[in-house]
Order: structure tokens, then sequence, then C-alpha cells
């Protein structure tokens, strides 16, 4: 059935907008005291009531009262939200000086949430993040990514990846699963880094591709973790295998970049790290820079170079790492508004961030923006105009369709 949607004082549709570089708020369609004509949960157009009801007379009408600013579906290319435990702990620690690395040496970090993920039952996982995806939806974001890597085994990864695919039928936002397996060499493991890489390649991903379980492989490239001349091979057979490849790149030290360029990675997610030359290898290429202001907020460090990436040409999404080690918080639209803030971005750019360039991080070709043929997928604001919905820094909420 045909639905008319409106008034609504401002629509932004993000369409007619470039994938890469940098965007004036110029650039930004706002569409004044417009509806919005959907056909299951298909728009086909945005317009005037006066037109929409001369050519779709039988549309049935849903009637919005009050000052209202429409935007596509937020979405967050970037979570780890399938986890049980707390890392509090870790937080006072770092509060009190301790270094990320060194939390990890004694104990806590990664392996204190797989410790207790591993713990946790499937049905314990799936209603833990069934909750956290519910928040979210309630804060814009529709779409949302989740990887595993608290498992860190074949049998505790898939039972991670099993509880997003059961969770993504018990909650109205939509999940993306990507397998992060190598998310650091376990510390049961008894093999070097590339043999786990190697038992990830040959008894994991098999499994995971045979049940549908993901079609993305991430990888934390890092001193701690993997370096890139091991991750190389890992990624490229993981590729081999069909699988779209994304880099958690650059945190503490450089390097995870270049390999996600060289190997064509969908994505290079963190970037704190990023130096001038890898911006240029980021702009030159397919792969797209993802922002994570909530670990720089969590971990207390510098954020993205976000302004540099975009001069420079490169596509860039924002996400919200959302984790219980360094990135507890996991309001999507604060931290991005903070990093606007910090980085010197136009409205224009965090907006396409946060929608259509963070759905290429995720290959979605068709969600981000309010275009004919696209889901129904928005959000509204209480207000009269969309630069509020930043200036609040996430306190305006969003009230969902």
């Amino acid at each position: 059935m045909k639905k008319l949607t409106g008034p609504f004082t401002q629509i932004l549709p993000l369409t007619g907008l470039p994938q890469k570089g940098s965007l004036k708020d110029s650039q930004l369609q706002v569409i004044k005291n417009a509806w919005v004509l959907s056909n299951n949960d298909r728009i086909i157009t945005i317009g005037t009531l006066e037109r929409l009801r001369k050519d779709h007379p039988s549309a049935q009408i849903t009637e919005i009262t009050g000052d209202r600013v429409l935007l596509p579906g937020f979405i967050d290319c970037h979570t780890h939200i399938c986890f049980a435990g707390s890392r509090a702990n870790d937080y006072a620690l770092r509060s009190s000086g301790k270094s990320y690395t060194d939390i990890a040496k004694a104990g806590g970090g990664i392996w204190d949430t797989v410790t207790a993920t591993r713990a946790a039952s499937e049905a314990t996982l799936v209603e833990l993040l069934v909750k956290r995806a519910d928040r979210h939806l309630s804060e814009g974001v529709s779409i949302i990514e989740v990887k595993s890597g608290y498992g860190l085994s074949v049998e505790q990864e898939l039972k991670q990846l099993r509880a997003i695919k059961e969770a993504s039928y018990k909650t109205k936002a939509t999940l993306v699963p990507t397998c992060l397996a190598a998310h650091m060499l376990p510390k049961d493991f008894e093999g070097t880094r590339s043999e786990y890489l190697d038992d990830v390649l040959k008894n994991l991903l098999p499994v995971v591709k045979k049940e549908n379980l993901a079609t993305r492989v991430d990888i934390f490239v890092e001193d701690g973790a993997f370096k890139a001349e091991t991750a190389m091979p890992f990624l490229q057979k993981a590729k081999e295998m069909g699988f779209a490849i994304t880099v958690h790149a650059d945190q503490f030290t450089t390097g995870g970049s270049e390999l996600a360029v060289e190997v064509g990675a969908v994505s290079a997610d963190h970037l704190e790290a990023t130096k001038d030359r890898d911006i240029k290898l980021l702009a030159k290429s397919d792969t797209v820079a993802v922002a994570l202001p909530g670990a720089s907020l969590g971990l207390g460090m510098q954020y993205a170079p976000a302004r540099k990436l975009l001069n420079a040409g490169a596509c860039l999404a924002i996400a919200s790492d959302w984790n219980p080690g360094s990135a507890p918080m996991g309001d999507l639209l604060m931290q991005a508004a903070v990093l606007g803030a910090a980085e010197k971005l136009s409205a224009a750019e965090v907006f396409a961030g946060l929608t259509f360039r963070a759905a290429q991080a995720l290959r979605l070709t068709n969600r981000g923006t309010l275009a004919t043929g696209t889901p129904a997928d928005f959000h509204m604001y209480p207000t009269n105009d969309y630069r509020e919905i930043l200036y609040n820094q996430g306190k305006l909420r969003p009230l969902i369709k």
C-alpha cells in the first residue's frame, strides 16, 4: 500500500553527493515542508502534498505534527557489541595512567572480554546483543556491523557468529556480521601467530561460509596483535575464499592502512596513527577510511586525521567502535559531533560519514540516502533546523518513524 508521510520541516535526502572528498553544507539538498511517498517500505519520491496526492490519490496519509527534520537511518559500520562482561577495571587503570598495552600484558584488555564471552551461553549473547542493537536503533542507527573476535577459537567464534545471526531475527535493526577471529593470538593457543591464522583459514572460515554466518573478515594489524607481514597472506587467502576484507589499521602504529590498500580491503578502520603518506594512499584507493572517535575518547588519544583524509580526497566514514574496552559508550551521534568539532568537519561531511559513505564501507549500494527505490529507512528530529542535530552533540534525540 502506498503511504504519504509528512509534512517534514526539512528533509535531507543526502543524494547527489560524491562518495569521496570534502563536502560543504551548501552542497546539501534541503527540501522544505515536504512529504515522503513510499510503497511496501520503499521510497517512491519526495514532494509537496498537493502534487503527491494528485498523482497518488489512494495513498494512505500519515500526518506528522510539529517541527521535524528527516534524515536517512544512520549506519554504524564498525562495532563489537556481541560480548559479555565489563572492562570497568581497565577504564579505571587507564584513567590513572596505565597504557592500553600495559593493561593487556597484565591480563586485562581483550583477553578479559574473551574469558567472559566464552563463559556466556549463546542465548545470553543473543539477549545482550539484541538489547544493545535496540538501543542503537532508538538513537537513529538502523544498520549495525557486528564483529566476532571475543571467542578466539573455532568453537567459540562460531558461537559468537551464530549468536549474531540469531539476534538479527530479534531486532528491527539490520545486523551485518564480520568474522574477527584474527583479533589477537589466543593465550591458550599453542603455536605461532601464523599457525593460528592458518587454523582460522582451515577450520573456521569454511564453516562460516557454509553456514552463511558472515561474508566479511577483519584482522587487527598492530604490534601486539598481528603484524602486516603476517596478516598479508591471511587476508589474501580469505579474499580468495570469497570474503570481503577489512582491517583494524594504524591505531597505535602505522602499516595497517598501507596493507589494507595493497590487499584491496573494503575499509581501513581506526587510523589514529595514520601519517601523510598513508593518507595519500587511502585517498587514491577505493578503501574507505573509517574514523572511530569513540576509541579516541575512551583511550584519551588523538582522533583519526579526518580533515586531512577528506582534503586529500578519501572516502571517510564515522563509526562508534562500540566495545567493552576502548569504546564502551556506543553513542554514535555524540561521537560524530565531537569529531566534527575537533577535526573541523562540515555537517555535510559528518552526515555523509554516518550514512552513504558508511554504507560503502559495508558494500551496501542502496542504503544511506532517501532516493527512489531505496528502503524507507529514516528517522526524524524534533527541530526546524538540521544544524541543531550536531550542535546539540547527541542530546537532541531522534523520533524513529
